[in-house]
């Protein structure tokens, strides 16, 4: 009996796997400590305050952080592009709900779903990061 046992546990344990194929295309962006509170109430954060608009946040996460109003909540994107190696021209540039890469193929993402736009063949999304609202104050963590 103690050999079936064991013999159902080894099936079980081999038979379970993850899919490595999406993970291995989807690493170019570090997991860096992200911790930005940003307060409603100054100018460079004022049009947070009306939905479909966005803001950048510099020198946070790989690229910096984008921020992006929907109407009921916020949102936040790592602004960089996911399916490219980081360098000069892989920081998002966003507008309004879209961000778009600076590199040649300009990469396209939706700051709402995080999608990729247009090229539906890009194999990552934008990495998403947690946003809690306190009153005036958005804070911005993973």
């Amino acid at each position: 009996m103690r050999f079936i046992y064991c013999l159902i546990f080894l099936f079980v344990l081999t038979a379970c796997s993850g899919n490595s194929e999406e993970d291995e295309n989807c690493k170019f962006l570090l997991n860096v400590t992200v911790s930005e509170t940003i307060n409603l109430s100054l100018p460079q954060y004022s049009q947070l305050q009306f939905p479909a608009n966005s803001v950048y946040i510099p020198n946070a996460g790989n690229a910096g952080v984008i921020v992006v109003s929907t109407g009921f909540d916020f949102l936040a994107w790592d602004a960089s592009d996911p399916n490219h190696i980081p360098n000069n021209c892989s920081a998002l540039v966003p507008s309004g709900i879209e961000a778009t890469c600076g590199c040649d193929d300009n990469n396209k993402y939706s700051l709402i779903t995080g999608a990729p736009l247009e090229n539906t063949s890009l194999r990552c999304s934008l990495k998403f990061y947690r946003v809690e609202k306190n009153g005036n104050n958005l804070t911005i963590f993973n």
